[in-house]
């Protein structure tokens, strides 16, 4: 296993509920000081995943290792240097966001002193310094889940699980996490997202690992990703549909594919290596041609591309085994908890 440099890696991993498989097989490594996004559709594994790599759940098959410890068989030292933030506020909204951040200390069994200190510490991080003793019913969403975020860091733990972390939040507080994000990586941590925001994770993620029917079927940085299904595009508009086949071989030399056309919007696409050279012979081979463009521009593949590419297939059976499998994996994952509640 290649853990010498690596924060997270995973081997062969599997799990099953009943009949539903939701992973076989999946490999994972995320280097340190680094921010993997795992991106797949519902049912894919990813909250498995992170169930498995917290210690939350336990593996059919595989092997898994975290800050350098075996997830089954050293995961009381691995709870210790992790940090998780699930899809739901943990943070209790009577309390204030500084006294949740000394009961999460306390509950780590730090000294009452060092937890009220770690506490004030972590607001200050946060920049919830000034709401510290507002009751946390009174914090906006963006707030709240920066809580969640300092709460998850009250050890500084090397290694934080993120999933999806900015589920119904407005663009504003979704803004607001991922500068949370960006410092706690600043200062060397690590950090496992998973998404439903292709948007997020282009803006956060290092590399992105995609799965899909449980296991990993791509992984590179978001260019890289973006590169798989082509390049550079440059669209334009013609002014008469009647010119799209004419606009269209006016352009074939330039591009590095075929030029798509769609007569209902009279719009011509076209695949380009050196972008702005293209561009500039592009509107002259137009005029050249006597074809008025009422509009060009040029578009980058975007993850939402990539996604729709890997993943495109339906996915109603795998929902429906994935609702399935829901009950029971939060049934072991209650009992687990309660388990470790009394082992504490």
């Amino acid at each position: 296993m290649e853990s010498s440099k690596s924060a997270v890696v995973a081997e062969g991993l599997r799990k099953s509920y009943g009949k539903a498989q939701v992973l076989d097989g999946l490999d994972l490594v995320v280097p340190q000081g680094t921010v993997c996004g795992l991106l797949g559709p519902n049912g894919a594994g990813k909250t498995t995943t992170v169930g498995i790599l917290s210690t939350l759940l336990t593996s059919d098959e595989g092997r898994a290792e975290v800050a350098g410890f075996d997830v089954a068989r050293q995961a009381a030292q691995v709870r210790y240097r992790i940090g998780l933030v699930g899809q739901h506020a943990a943070v209790d909204e009577v309390l204030s966001g500084r006294q949740n951040l000394v009961m999460f200390g306390r509950l780590y069994h730090l000294p009452p002193a060092v937890a009220r200190r770690r506490a004030d510490e972590l607001l200050e991080r946060f920049r919830l310094d000034g709401t510290g003793n507002k009751p946390v019913k009174d914090y906006s969403g963006g707030m709240r889940r920066r809580l969640d975020l300092a709460a998850s860091m009250v050890l500084a733990p090397p290694v934080l699980f993120l999933d999806e972390p900015t589920t119904g939040l407005d663009p504003r507080s979704r803004n607001e996490v991922w500068d949370a994000v960006r410092e706690l990586v600043g200062g060397g941590t690590t950090v496992l997202l998973t998404t439903q925001y292709l948007e997020e994770a282009d803006q956060l993620a290092d590399s992105i690992s995609v799965i899909d029917t449980g296991k990993v079927i791509a992984e590179g940085t978001p260019e890289q990703l973006k590169a798989r299904i082509g390049g550079d595009r440059i669209e334009f508009v013609v002014r008469r549909a009647d010119e799209l086949q004419r606009a269209a071989a006016a352009v074939a030399r330039i591009g590095e594919s075929e030029p798509v056309t769609a007569e209902d919007t009279r719009q011509v696409s076209v695949q380009v290596r050196d972008r702005a050279t293209a561009l500039a012979e592009i509107v002259r081979a137009l005029d050249a041609e006597g074809v008025a463009a009422e509009d060009i521009a040029l578009r980058r593949p975007t993850l939402d591309e990539v996604f729709l590419h890997l993943t495109g297939t339906d996915r109603s059976a795998q929902a429906k085994a994935q609702a399935e499998a829901d009950a029971e994996q939060a049934s072991q994952s209650k009992s687990k908890s309660k388990s470790e509640a009394v082992k504490a």
